[in-house]
């Protein structure tokens, strides 16, 4: 495509002599607002990312991927049957009955509000964040049936541990000639769980079903079903499968639905960062166009002196044209190998600045997980790369065809 000519020619216009220091230096403002800005861009898509991709895993890891729950207040009596009909389903991989509710815990002299589950034992294995970070000894203590799991930011909020004893108030409680009491029961302390969001563990606790049901009275009835399928993906389609055969008197729900504003949130911001980001981009396009004019205006005496000598419009075409989307071409390269580099060591760069600031520049209690996540799309590196070679060329165009324009007798005449 290119001649050794053309690219003799070109890459030495990229090497300026002294007197043409100011062009080059606009030209390595050039390259460095290029490698800028495709590092940069490819950093903050990456962290959104992966931000998305580990709430969603954290989310997903103690909620199930569909929920079913009743329109009544009593809640879903024949849960038994429900849970058996929904388990024929092939894609369905477990159906979890869990009690949900909010209450107060007490302790210590602290008390601060938080979220009951009354599940199953066996039903843990499915949220694995959570029955990963349990020991056998903390999932033997809450198969006895009167022992609870707390999350370990609660524990230390709270000043407890394993053993220890923390008391419970529901808001839905006996009642009595007096009215409705809230019911008040103390729980001893099973186990720590820790699943790195912040929310959950602070705020979650996780009781025996059958305690549950006893403490907020909901006899023989649960709240809703948690279901499991094979691929979240296809959890609307489940989800429209199972509507045909469920009762009335329940409703269900996906995981997406559930989510809805959260990931619509996400994927607005998202976009919004990749459109203001590649402004740095556009930024350093204009000032390739700049440097290229100017090099051009200065080379007109070379221009019109190799017209004469027979070089064609569309080599002159061509030689401004490599000239211009070489600095685009390696600042591209330059700025992806920075952004991988800086993704793959997020972590590592995140702890060496925070010792050397002395500044937390990522809290849990703001940002729900315990670490700074980035997940590497390779489609999305490849269309910020050309993104970037593509205005790259865009803004060597317009220098190359002024290039083209230049009449060698009217230049030649004053020299």
């Amino acid at each position: 495509m290119f001649s050794p000519l053309e690219r003799l020619l070109a890459f030495r216009y990229l090497r300026s002599r002294r007197s043409e220091g100011f062009i080059s230096v606009i030209a390595w403002f050039s390259f460095a607002g290029i490698t800028l800005g495709v590092a940069t861009l490819i950093i903050v898509m990456s962290v959104m990312n992966g931000f998305r991709a580990e709430l969603v895993n954290r989310i997903l890891g103690l909620n199930g991927h569909l929920g079913v729950s009743s329109t009544q207040a009593n809640g879903i009596a024949d849960f038994e049957e429900l849970t058996l009909t929904i388990s024929q389903n092939a894609n369905v991989l477990a159906a979890t009955p869990q009690i949900e509710s909010q209450v107060l815990v007490s302790a210590n002299n602290v008390t601060i509000g938080a979220v009951v589950r009354g599940v199953i034992w066996s039903d843990l294995a499915m949220r694995r964040p959570l029955w990963n970070s349990l020991t056998d000894d903390d999932i033997n203590q809450f198969k006895q049936g009167d022992s609870i799991l707390i999350g370990k930011t609660m524990a230390r909020n709270l000043n407890l541990t394993s053993g220890d004893t923390i008391t419970l108030l529901a808001p839905k409680g006996r009642v009595t000639a007096f009215g409705s009491l809230p019911t008040r029961q103390s729980f001893k302390i099973a186990g720590l769980f820790d699943v790195g969001m912040h929310e959950y563990d602070s705020n979650f606790i996780f009781m025996p079903l059958p305690a549950a049901q006893k403490f907020f009275s909901m006899s023989k009835s649960v709240s809703g079903i948690e279901l499991y399928i094979s691929q979240p993906d296809n959890a609307p389609f489940v989800k429209q499968a199972l509507s045909k055969i469920l009762p009335e008197k329940v409703v269900i729900f996906d995981w997406m639905d559930r989510n809805k504003n959260f990931l619509n949130a996400l994927e607005v911001e998202r976009n919004v960062m990749f459109l203001i980001l590649t402004l740095i981009i556009l930024v350093a396009a204009f000032n390739i166009i700049s440097s290229m004019i100017m090099l051009v205006r200065s080379k007109n005496a070379d221009i019109a002196v190799l017209r004469t000598m027979g070089l064609g419009r569309a080599s002159l075409l061509k030689i401004f044209l490599l000239t211009g989307t070489s600095i685009g071409i390696v600042g591209t390269f330059f700025g992806s190998l920075l952004g991988l580099l800086f993704c793959w060591n997020i972590d590592g760069i995140k702890t060496f600045i925070e010792n050397l600031t002395g500044a937390e520049l990522f809290s849990a209690e703001i940002y729900f997980l315990s670490k700074l996540p980035a997940v590497v799309d390779p489609m999305e590196v490849m269309v910020v790369v050309m993104m970037a070679l593509g205005l790259s060329l865009l803004a060597s165009i317009y220098p190359a065809w002024r290039a083209t324009a230049i009449a060698p007798a009217e230049v030649l005449r004053y020299e």
